[in-house]
């Protein structure tokens, strides 16, 4: 199957599986596997932060980030788009009562900082104590601009917050602007990866933070369930995925700026082409189209695609290439 709902979907190359078979594994709980342990030291240098955490998901990352920040009864501000806020089941609400503050995020993805200005609580017993602000970089495949963090992190020190980010997708920021990871995890108390989208690992995640902050959040991923065992087998797959598959996110980003001008040539779909930063396509389908059925009948041609009609969204990985695109074009062109 092609599949272009998510780069979730990437699936472990070879060299990863024989990688993730010969892994030198112990259990993590008590510390013991040498696989993960070299995972969280050598990442926690790569990205300029002094620990990290290997966790099973970019949700319980986030969740653990927001936890080991905030207390019962704080909140934290986020855009309304966030995925930490939008897209995880209320956890922080629901597992440690933390309140979140949405604000609108602008067209660039980026948060009106006069609103989130207005959106800090006063020191006032009425209200929930504001410790945080989350940023997502990317954030519906939208690149924050350096020179807008550098004025977040203004923000956050002149109010004495923290600074979070959810950084799932940080590697196709950083590739799209041309920096080091680093140069953005600066700016950040905090910071998660997601190594199972673009950078093509099986399962999990890496939250960054301070030794005192990835303690804490240890004893909040044990108590959320997340304690693992032989994961050694996992974090090998990790870690070369941070080794050999960051360059190649340039090849995605392009393959998404050509599927966007491919898809301009469909009749009733509309795509703007200028708005592809990196390997996230949004495009416009006229209600006239059968979305549905299209996709029914895409699928039995061994296409995958999420259907809908405004903003319905393909995403390029380092399993589609130029000619899974043609193919694509191409059969959505013969259904209709």
């Amino acid at each position: 199957m092609i599949d272009f709902r998510s780069d979730t979907v990437t699936r472990p190359s070879e060299k990863m599986r024989r990688i993730m078979a010969q892994a030198e594994v112990g259990d993590d709980v008590y510390g013991d596997d040498p696989t993960v342990n070299e995972l969280e030291a050598w990442s926690a240098h790569q990205h300029g932060f002094a620990s990290a955490l290997f966790t099973s998901s970019g949700t319980q990352a986030n969740l653990l980030g927001i936890l080991s920040h905030c207390d019962r009864g704080d909140e934290y501000l986020c855009g309304q788009d966030a995925h930490n806020y939008k897209y995880e089941a209320g956890g922080a609400a629901v597992l440690g009562s933390v309140q979140p503050q949405p604000i609108e995020n602008l067209s660039d993805g980026s948060i009106d900082l006069v609103k989130l200005e207005k959106a800090v609580k006063p020191d006032d017993n009425h209200f929930a104590k504001t410790r945080l602000l989350s940023l997502e970089n990317t954030i519906g495949g939208k690149v924050l601009p350096m020179a807008y963090l550098t004025q977040a992190r203004a923000f956050v020190d002149r109010h004495g917050l923290a600074m979070h980010l959810d950084g799932a997708r940080v590697y196709n920021a950083a590739v799209a602007l041309g920096v080091d990871v680093k140069q953005i995890a600066q700016y950040f108390d905090s910071m998660t990866v997601c190594l199972s989208k673009g950078l093509g690992a099986p399962v999990g995640s890496l939250l960054f933070g301070s030794s005192a902050f990835i303690t804490r959040a240890r004893r909040l991923r044990k108590m959320v369930g997340g304690g693992m065992r032989q994961a050694g087998i996992l974090a090998a797959a990790g870690k070369l995925a941070l080794e050999e598959n960051v360059s190649r996110l340039a090849e995605d980003h392009a393959n998404a700026r050509y599927l966007a001008e491919q898809l301009n040539t469909l009749p009733g779909v509309s795509c703007d082409v200028a708005s592809v930063q990196t390997n996230i396509v949004f495009l416009n389908v006229d209600q006239t189209v059968a979305i549905q059925a299209l996709a029914s009948k895409l699928k039995a041609q061994g296409i995958l695609i999420s259907p809908g009609y405004q903003g319905m969204r393909l995403v390029t990985h380092l399993d589609v290439n130029r000619a899974s695109i043609d193919r694509l074009i191409s059969e959505w062109r013969a259904c209709l």
